[in-house]
């Protein structure tokens, strides 16, 4: 079995996230980013995996960042929003750890080559990390938010009262919390399903080419020692 899934699957993989998030074209918060950064630490110990998401992640931001700035008119490169998008990354990271924790590295022992890959578990497995993923995700960054408060939001008060308002109403003149929570679980189950199965099907084609590359070998080695036999 290969030590990284197929580039192709990858960039199929940064496409749809890429795509997920273009201004207006999904509800706020439903975004395949959460699934692509916890599969991507399931299915990849490769330093240039991380590397590759994390770029992704922060050009994509780059991105939209320049959009609302100067499309829009917002101001978004304030410190303040700066915070606000340092603390979705720190989410990210939860994420790659959580993922790199539900996969598990396997010794590949019957090739003999002692090195490390990584083998996924089940399906189902990896759907329920998702979903853990997306939950810590929305929990980490709401409360960050509620602790640091780059906005000066009236509403977050530095009380458990203060704290739950972050994690369900959220702000006036904004829709409520609750509902990017919704979004947050919905799009990190469905993308995170979408992607596993994607990842666990290439892996297992993988498998079945390199069983049928030994099995020709074999038969090939086979017929040579017969043919010095026979000489």
């Amino acid at each position: 079995m290969k030590e990284k899934p197929n580039l192709w699957l990858v960039i199929v993989f940064m496409a749809v996230f890429a795509l997920t998030r273009w201004p207006g074209l999904l509800p706020q918060n439903f975004s395949a980013a959460y699934a692509l950064v916890f599969c991507m630490g399931a299915f990849s110990k490769s330093s240039r995996a991380l590397g590759g998401t994390f770029g992704v992640l922060l050009a994509t931001d780059l991105l939209l960042n320049c959009y609302y700035q100067f499309v829009k008119g917002w101001d978004v490169f304030t410190p303040s929003a700066l915070v606000y998008v340092a603390i979705n990354y720190l989410g990210y990271g939860v994420l790659w750890g959580l993922g790199r924790g539900f996969g598990r590295r396997a010794r590949d022992s019957e090739k003999g080559a002692g090195r490390l890959t990584v083998t996924a578990k089940p399906w189902l497995h990896l759907l329920g990390g998702g979903l853990l993923g997306a939950t810590l995700f929305y929990l980490i960054t709401n409360t960050a938010s509620w602790l640091l408060n780059p906005f000066g939001n009236p509403e977050y008060t530095k009380d458990v009262a203060g704290w739950i308002t972050a994690l369900t109403s959220g702000t006036k003149g904004h829709p409520p919390t609750w509902e990017f929570f919704r979004n947050t679980l919905l799009s990190g189950g469905l993308f995170t399903g979408l992607f596993a199965a994607a990842m666990r099907w290439s892996e297992k084609m993988e498998a079945q080419e390199a069983d049928a590359a030994e099995e020709e070998a074999d038969e090939q080695s086979e017929g040579a020692q017969t043919e010095e036999s026979g000489a």
